[in-house]
């Protein structure tokens, strides 16, 4: 089992920036794939991240391309998601999951609470 948190959410002006973090317990994310995905009130969970196991693959939404960026410390457990110029359609709850797959399509096992990210205009 693999319990995930997430951490660094908050209110922001548009144009902040913030970081998230997603620190895992229970077993060692070395060998996990991870993603982080959002949710806004009324519409469907989408992805927004996605780094292979070394870090060395990552791919990003379109809608946040160029201002978000997904990165992992092996040796902390921990998965960051570093946000710049946020704008108020990024507000949202924020989840990091856990696939023991590979691939950017492939299905994810664990998920965190979430975040909850706020961007005022």
């Amino acid at each position: 089992q693999v319990q995930l948190v997430e951490s660094g959410g908050g209110l922001v002006q548009a144009g902040g920036s913030l970081r998230l973090s997603c620190a895992a317990s229970g077993r060692t994310l070395r060998s996990f794939t991870m993603g982080w995905f959002r949710q806004a009130p009324g519409k469907e969970r989408e992805f927004v991240a996605y780094i292979n196991w070394s870090g060395g693959i990552t791919s990003y939404a379109d809608s946040v391309k160029g201002r978000f960026a997904i990165s992992r410390d092996n040796a902390k457990n921990t998965v960051y998601l570093q946000m710049y110029s946020l704008k108020p359609e990024d507000t949202a709850a924020y989840y990091c999951a856990a696939s023991v797959g590979a691939g950017l399509t492939t299905s994810y096992d664990y998920w965190g609470q979430g975040t909850q990210v706020t961007v005022s205009s």
